[in-house]
């Protein structure tokens, strides 16, 4: 089990730095969510402000775009709809029915498919085709489905179930199940702690998946899962601060709710709801780097494609957090909407 070796705590919540542009890439925005609104912010990372507001998306969960950025699809809580929305029109023209209440969403490399995370009304991952614009499978699994995240290569979805604590691997080329881990009871086979939260991916270098790193309910810390061996391998926990400096308000059983692997697959970065921190590790070695005091409740991660800037959604404070991850330290604080919690990088040509 790995642990931290030494504690960094870096509190500055003022804009300070701006972000240089990303004109190579296309135009680079951040999609911030808000769990408890009707609307989803718009950030601009070269200026760190927010630029353009949708309206019309009630308790969004899950968000992604088609890989060429043309359009942005939103899990709608509230109507049970995958809701499509045009870049250039910023507004939703279309409402695809869901089998159920949906949570998270996936997209696959090639944007024909997403998948769905249906964690009411029934246990099942959604798979919408694209350009049908329906749902053509429903693959059931053990219970109701918090997230689903693809693989960097696309050829598999992991599926995390809370209540029944489970993760399911899928295969996209057939859309069925092909394995489970079970984290409910050692008693099973299974591990100790509880439900399927967050998860993250590092790859090897012919882009086939390595590990999976989990979020687990009850656990301050990161399970590290070997995708081959399908074995949890490794544990990395969070630093423990005083009683006087942490939070319990709001944990919703998951002290880490967000991860994000870094796009160049040199660091992990994790958030701490009680503690109001994000913690990094490098890749592969997992070495703690350190941590960085974020907002109120940090939910959620996502970075720039060139892996310098981490985006804290802060539940709490209903704001974002954005971290200089060479410099290990906070530069600015962007006030968004009611309880953001999921959020995602889309680069537009």
């Amino acid at each position: 089990m790995s642990s931290p070796k030494r504690f960094l705590s870096l509190a500055i919540a003022v804009p300070m730095i701006a972000v240089p542009a990303y004109a190579q890439q296309g135009t680079v925005r951040i999609i911030q969510t808000n769990a408890a609104g009707d609307n989803v912010h718009i950030i601009d990372p070269e200026t760190n402000e927010v630029v353009e507001i949708i309206h019309g998306i009630p308790k969004a969960h899950g968000v992604t775009s088609a890989p060429d950025g043309s359009t942005l699809y939103f899990s709608n809580e509230i109507d049970r709809t995958l809701d499509i929305v045009p870049w250039e029109l910023m507004s939703v023209t279309g409402k695809i029915p869901l089998s159920g209440r949906p949570n998270n969403v996936a997209i696959t490399p090639d944007g024909s498919k997403i998948y769905v995370a249906i964690r009411h009304d029934g246990a099942y991952v959604d798979v919408v085709d694209i350009k049908a614009e329906k749902v053509v499978k429903s693959i059931p699994t053990l219970g109701g489905v918090h997230n689903v995240f693809i693989t960097p290569d696309g050829k598999h979805i992991a599926a995390g179930m809370i209540d029944a604590r489970t993760l399911t691997i899928i295969d996209t080329a057939t859309d069925e199940p092909v394995w489970s881990l079970h984290f409910g009871s050692q008693s099973t086979g299974g591990y100790p702690d509880g439900g399927v939260r967050p998860m993250a991916f590092e790859v090897n270098r012919d882009g086939s998946t390595k590990r999976i790193f989990v979020q687990i309910s009850n656990y301050h810390g990161v399970y590290v899962i070997d995708f081959d061996k399908r074995v949890v391998v490794n544990k990395l926990l969070m630093p423990e601060l005083p009683i006087s400096q942490i939070t319990n308000d709001a944990l919703q059983g998951s002290p880490g709710h967000g991860l994000a692997v870094s796009p160049n697959g040199s660091q992990l970065w994790s958030t701490s709801k009680p503690n109001g921190h994000v913690y990094a590790w490098s890749l592969p070695s997992l070495t703690y780097l350190g941590g960085i005091k974020v907002g109120h409740t940090p939910d959620w991660l996502t970075m720039t494609p060139d892996s310098r800037y981490l985006y804290s959604a802060n539940a709490g404070s209903q704001d974002v957090s954005v971290i200089d991850t060479q410099l290990m330290k906070e530069i600015a604080r962007i006030k968004v909407g009611q309880t953001p919690k999921r959020n995602h990088t889309v680069v537009v040509p």
